[in-house]
């Protein structure tokens, strides 16, 4: 073993060593030797090895082993176990105590019947309590919620033994914690009365109902000693693990609640601290943090509790018992006193001991908060004080979001009940309208830099976030740390503006206000130097307090475009004026940034404030984007009286928008221009766009080949605009007036200008006798543009030209060139390949008859072309797409396979359904039932869902092609995928479709295909098959049945692993 782990020791020879070991470890009699190994060497290695053949031995081999030999194992490691556990290494003596529980998980009750009493022995007794709690820690481990390597029956029984002993358990930690608890308590010395503790009596008392209890938890935290303190921990874990699988129930006592919490207290009492940094000595300094580490370990205990959310009625009441005590600790922590800020103190604590807190909360609020608002006596509205105390007092960034997150899901369940009670809506917001008028006006306050610079300026604005967690959880683009703190800000003050419109309106406009006077102020200060414009303001200070103004104003303009849902639909007349006095506010900063040109403007700290007012201006026109819907509604409203101010507004703001359109305007600017443009012409589609001179400008720079070209993107969201202006109906117009004659015209000459230089390319070119090579890019933005053409014209096309398309696609793609492109993974070969499948997607569910010759073609692309090339490859490329496209065939062409006569259908039962091109359905099915056989789990979900969609929708699994041909085989395909245990994560799924193809024939599926599966099955002997066969009850309905199937596949796999673990020759009876 020192051999083996020695660094100079050559990979060979410990391949060498590594066989030798394994060899000796399959031999019968091994564990003999390494029982002596054990209670002769102390030589770490040793020992581990010697443990791992044990371990072997019980979980594999166990059947096979005598039972004179099992006796002896039973009662020589324990006895190992007393005699050395307080010499061994932990790590040594957490292996035993698992080898140990190991052999009581096959053998307890029936042949180690004093395995549990045993382990309730150890605790009791002084001496060997920790290790008593080892043990029963690992027995929650391993027997309640064992691995699978058990039969379903030993795994109910495990799990009925256990919670038969749970209250026995209970009793004796809470036993444990507490006598720890009282014994220290007497020796600690108590605190002088502070001064400050006759503030918060109101509401604690409030919170407790007893001013026993309050006076309880007022006690001074004992000092433990540090025996005291292990065994204080190992209970906590205990009872953590435990409580993540038993039933709430009343064996969870209020006494052992309460020393929970007693406990609990140890995370928040920065006095520990001190002590420990007072005295200097390291050892006091480790027993400050063990002694943090108690209360983080009762607070995981609180919070699994917590998280069950089926809470039976004898519960509710210790339910409320634990958030008073978890309040009064919350605001012990947020208590201010002159010694310290609520921020300090928060900093002192163990940083786990607050996330633990924080989960707490996030718990009661989004688990049980429903359930104790109705209690009178909770007062949640001094509860949202502390909780608002405990958010803007965190000491971390990470901390500060998680507490926002625990606010926005206060704000959707008020918003949820407020629509599910409009009767009482006032009632309610009345009741929390000052706590969320508070909420709204700091977390303003948090994004402003004139209140919060210190911290803002500690987040980055530069690297994107890797996080890719949050990333996906919000369906969002990569973002910088700073844009993830503005965003979940606005998130918050967006749903207070959804409660509380008014009250948040009030708020947000005047600090708009304000920053806005600063940046329309700049003007005076604009000079004019040789160069060009150059803004007169140097001295640092004044640049710097512009820099934060200029920052804020960004926020705010994200905050108010954020809010403009909550100005439209039902409520448009009655927060018009609000909604106007934002959208002229934002037209004329717009304008007034385009004018002044602040983009191009000279600045004392180019590298600071440059990127600061391009901002601004590209921030201003993206919160005026946001209102286009809000202009679309008023313009419906004002068209027929008065559309003059309506004209002035989208006048204004096409003046601001068309000197940013050059190319000569950095790329940010220049985007959040052309966007607007867009939603102008998109969404609120004026009849006098296109009458604008500033718009006619547009269109001559666009189709004016001479002038300089915009960057792509900017480009074609230019198109896009002009092309939507003339092509969208007008809204509030009828038919009759939209002039369309004279829009086409003009559409044609636009679309002719801008296709230019490309039409020009087919007379330059002279064509050589072969066909030219495209680059695969160019085939795939050609192929993008059929697509989109097929998706949105193919009516318009006409049967000729889809024709000729469709053929020239096919003749095209040949079994070479397929298999070219195919087989560079991940190419933009595959791309191609993919997007021409999409378009045959496209022609397939086309209804009418105009496209169904085609089919076979596309049939037979499918299954003798593209199938062969990927049915072997394990690369997923072009699977999804092909398998879709067939799902396609088949759903909207099922009479291409089965006609059913009107006749055959009113006589039920006499005709079969006629079946057509039978052979291309079966080479279909046998297609998707190979792709179970495949590891890409994304492709068995999407084929699965196909299957049972043609079920539901066609009953494919009636037919009887499906019925007599392949249902048990794909039953039997379905059975194996849950034996392997490769796809687990579509268990359920997998369960479901099995039932579904099972309950066609349920007589069948009993009488002839489980004897048959079962028959087939290797590696059981026939007694284990009858136990299987009897053991699957002849249940019809969908839950039993599943639970049946789960049961087959468990206890096969069980009874394998068993039958190999038996040695050579055994007879089996």
């Amino acid at each position: 073993m020192t051999e083996f782990f020695h660094n100079c020791t050559t990979n060979e020879r410990k391949r060498e060593i590594e066989e030798l070991l394994n060899n000796f470890a399959q031999q019968i009699g091994a564990w003999r030797f390494c029982l002596y190994f054990l209670s002769s060497t102390r030589n770490d290695y040793v020992m581990m090895y010697s443990l791992t053949v044990f371990e072997n031995l019980i979980n594999k081999m166990w059947l096979g082993v005598p039972s004179q030999d099992k006796m002896e194992i039973r009662s020589c490691l324990p006895k190992l176990l007393l005699a050395h556990h307080k010499t061994l290494p932990y790590f040594i003596r957490n292996k035993l105590c698992k080898v140990i529980v190991d052999i009581g998980r096959q053998d307890w009750p029936m042949f180690y019947h004093d395995f549990f009493t045993n382990i309730l022995q150890l605790i009791q007794s002084p001496v060997t309590t920790p290790l008593g709690l080892i043990m029963l820690k690992t027995t929650s481990e391993e027997l309640a919620c064992p691995r699978e390597d058990l039969s379903v029956a030993r795994k109910e029984e495990l799990r009925k033994l256990l919670l038969d002993q749970v209250q026995t358990v209970l009793g004796l930690l809470t036993g444990i914690l507490e006598s720890i608890w009282d014994k220290h308590s007497a020796t600690a010395a108590t605190p002088p009365p502070s001064p400050t503790s006759g503030e918060s009596g109101d509401l604690l008392s409030s919170l407790l109902q007893s001013p026993s209890a309050a006076k309880l938890l007022n006690q001074p935290i004992p000092i433990l000693d540090t025996e005291s303190e292990y065994i204080c921990s190992l209970a906590l874990e205990c009872l953590a693990h435990l409580f993540s699988w038993i039933p709430l129930s009343t064996s969870i006592t209020p006494s052992l609640l309460t020393t929970i919490f007693h406990f609990a207290r140890f995370g928040c009492d920065t006095r520990v601290r001190k002590m420990s940094s007072v005295n200097g000595s390291s050892q006091n300094s480790v027993l400050g943090q063990e002694r943090g580490r108690l209360g983080v370990l009762a607070m995981s205990c609180i919070n699994e509790l917590m998280s069950k959310n089926c809470v039976p009625m004898e519960f509710e009441e210790y339910l409320l018992r634990m958030f008073q005590q978890t309040f009064y600790l919350l605001q012990k922590i947020t208590k201010e006193n002159n010694a310290h800020t609520v921020k300090s103190r928060l900093e002192e604590l163990d940083e786990s001991y607050i996330e633990k807190f924080t989960d707490f909360l996030r718990l009661f609020v989004s688990v049980h908060l429903r359930r104790i608002e109705s209690y009178s006596q909770f007062p949640v509205v001094e509860f949202l004080a502390l909780l608002f105390k405990y958010t803007f007092h965190q000491p971390t960034h990470e901390g500060y979001f998680s507490c926002l997150d625990i606010w926005t899901l206060f704000l959707d369940y008020l918003t949820s009940k407020i629509k599910s009670r409009l009767a009482d809506k006032e009632a309610v917001l009345n009741r929390y309208e000052d706590a969320l008028v508070l909420l709204l006006t700091e977390v303003l306050n948090r994004i402003q830099f004139r209140y919060n610079q210190a911290q803002l300026e500690e987040l980055d604005d530069e690297t994107l976030d890797d996080d890719v967690r949050s990333r996906v959880e919000q369906g969002q683009l990569q973002q910088t740390e700073w844009q993830r703190y503005l965003r979940q800000s606005l998130e918050v003050v967006a749903k207070v503006m959804e409660l509380l419109p008014t009250h948040a309106f009030s708020t947000l406009f005047p600090v708009l206000q304000d920053n806005l006077e600063v940046y329309l102020g700049l003007q005076q200060f604009v000079v004019t130097s040789g160069t060009g414009h150059r803004l007169n303001i140097t001295a640092e200070n004044d640049c710097r307090r512009l820099h934060c103004s200029l920052r804020d104003l960004s926020s705010l303009l994200q905050a108010v475009g954020r809010l403009a849902e909550y100005f439209i639909g039902d409520v448009f007349a009655a927060r018009f004026n609000d909604a106007l006095t934002v959208v002229e506010r934002l037209v004329k900063v717009t304008l007034y940034g385009s004018q002044i040109k602040l983009y191009n403007i000279e600045t004392a700290v180019p590298s600071v404030l440059k990127p600061d007012l391009i901002d601004v201006h590209a921030q201003s026109l993206a919160a005026l984007q946001a209102y286009a819907h809000w202009l679309a509604q008023f313009y419906s409203e004002v068209h027929r009286q008065n559309p003059e101010q309506f004209i002035s507004l989208v006048s204004t703001t096409l003046e601001a928008i068309t000197p940013l359109i050059s190319s000569k305007v950095q790329e940010k600017l220049l985007l959040s221009a052309c966007h607007l443009l867009v939603s102008l012409a998109t969404t609120v589609r004026p009849v006098f766009l296109i009458s604008i001179p500033a718009v006619q400008k547009v269109f001559n720079r666009i189709t004016d080949t001479s002038a300089q070209q915009l960057p792509d993107k900017a480009q074609v969201l230019v198109c896009r605009a002009l092309s939507n202006v003339l092509l969208l109906p007008w809204p509030n117009l009828p038919e009759s007036e939209q002039q369309w004659a004279v829009r086409s015209t003009n559409h044609a000459s636009l679309i002719s200008a801008l296709t230019r230089e490309y039409r020009q390319l087919k007379s330059n070119a002279i064509l050589p006798q072969r066909k030219v090579q495209l680059e695969d890019n160019v085939t795939d933005e050609m192929l993008s543009f059929f697509l989109t053409l097929f998706q949105g014209l193919r009516v318009q096309m006409g049967v000729p030209f889809t024709e000729q398309i469709i053929q020239t696609f096919l003749n095209m793609f040949t079994r070479e060139q397929l298999a070219e492109s195919i087989l560079h993974e991940g190419s933009t070969g595959c791309r191609v390949v993919e997007k021409f499948l999409k378009i045959l997607q496209v022609v397939v569910q086309e209804p009418g008859q105009v496209f169904k010759p085609f089919l076979p073609s596309v049939i037979s692309l499918c299954m003798e072309q593209v199938y062969p090339i990927i049915a072997e490859r394990s690369s997923p490329d072009v699977k999804a797409e092909l398998f879709e496209l067939l799902f396609r065939v088949l759903h909207h062409n099922w009479r291409y396979f089965f006609k059913s006569s009107v006749l055959a259908s009113v006589q039920r039962g006499v005709a079969e359904e006629q079946m057509e091109n039978e052979a291309q359905f079966s080479a279909i099915m046998q297609a998707f039932g190979q792709s179970f056989l495949q590891p890409d789990i994304h492709l068995f979900k999407q084929n699965l869902f196909y299957l049972e969609t043609l079920n539901t929708k066609q009953k494919l699994y009636h037919k009887k092609i499906f019925r007599t041909t392949m249902l048990f085989q794909f039953v039997n395909v379905l059975l194996q995928v849950l034996v392997h245990k490769s796809h687990d994560l579509l268990q359920e799924e997998i369960g479901i479709a099995t039932y579904n193809m099972a309950s066609v024939d349920f007589d069948g599926f009993y009488s002839a295909f489980l004897p048959e599966f079962l028959a087939s099955c290797d590696g059981v002997d026939s007694n284990q098959k009858n136990v299987l066969g009897r053991n699957f009850k002849m249940d019809r309905d969908l839950p039993s049945f599943t639970q049946n199937v789960h049961r087959l596949v468990n206890d096969l796999r069980y009874y394998r692993l068993c039958n190999d673990s038996l040695p050579p020759g055994t007879v089996k009876l």
